[in-house]
């Protein structure tokens, strides 16, 4: 194994565990409070060739290059790419047009699509918040790996701008659910019958796409020097 798998101890494991993570591809060990780290990672140094597997099994990277294609809401975009055109990028239907220095392409695509999910996103979620009566203090965008949104107890909406990658549908029925997070501090009956009223669609339809697809979005831009 060429990098040392992230260790984590906890009270509930019974037994050492391996897992590669399906959005970064990093793999973790899990360990009970008291067992012998020494041992552990030995076993799994054995592990080599599953890791192998694991990992060939992960969606493929997908850069930000000339040429190149990536999901954008319920379509595709296409990259294309002109050095003496303008630095500004600018969408025109499914083509997203750039210019500038080849190097910095990506990055500049990132902070593109980064600011594309804030404008859109704060834009429903201001359209879902009066629905439901309720105050949103600040909307953000990040990159989170483990969570598609949250909600704080000060009114604060995060999201992952990976969802301005997905179908509308889905989209939209996260901002729902952080949305009814600001009547429901919890996932008890009284948040799922608010989130039933403002997702405009079946919750378990999203959640569905997210499972099969969810994945897949975290290895959009990855391979191009955005920082991934």
């Amino acid at each position: 194994m060429i990098d040392p798998p992230e260790v984590v101890r906890n009270a509930r494991a019974r037994r050492a565990r391996l897992s590669v993570d399906s959005a970064t591809g990093r793999v973790r060990l899990v360990l009970p409070p008291r067992a012998s780290l020494k041992t552990a990672l030995a076993w799994a140094a054995g592990k080599a060739d599953w890791i192998a597997e694991q990992r060939a099994r992960l969606p493929q990277a997908l850069p930000f290059e000339p040429g190149s294609a990536f999901p954008f809401g319920d379509g595709t975009l296409t990259i294309v790419w002109e050095e003496t055109a303008s630095r500004r990028i600018v969408r025109d239907g499914d083509i997203l047009r750039c210019g500038g220095p080849r190097d910095g392409l990506s990055r500049r695509i990132a902070l593109w699509l980064h600011r594309e999910a804030l404008r859109v996103l704060s834009e429903e979620t201001a359209e879902f918040a009066a629905r439901a009566g309720v105050s949103v203090t600040k909307v953000a965008v990040g990159d989170p790996k483990t969570r598609w949104g949250s909600c704080a107890s000060s009114g604060t909406i995060r999201y992952s701008w990976r969802l301005i990658l997905m179908p509308a549908f889905v989209r939209r029925s996260t901002v729902a659910h952080e949305v009814a997070h600001r009547l429901h501090m919890n996932h008890g009956p009284h948040f799922h019958r608010a989130v039933a009223l403002l997702d405009e669609s079946d919750p378990a339809r999203s959640h569905a796409w997210l499972r099969a697809n969810g994945a897949v979005l975290h290895w959009v831009g990855r391979g191009s020097g955005t920082g991934d």
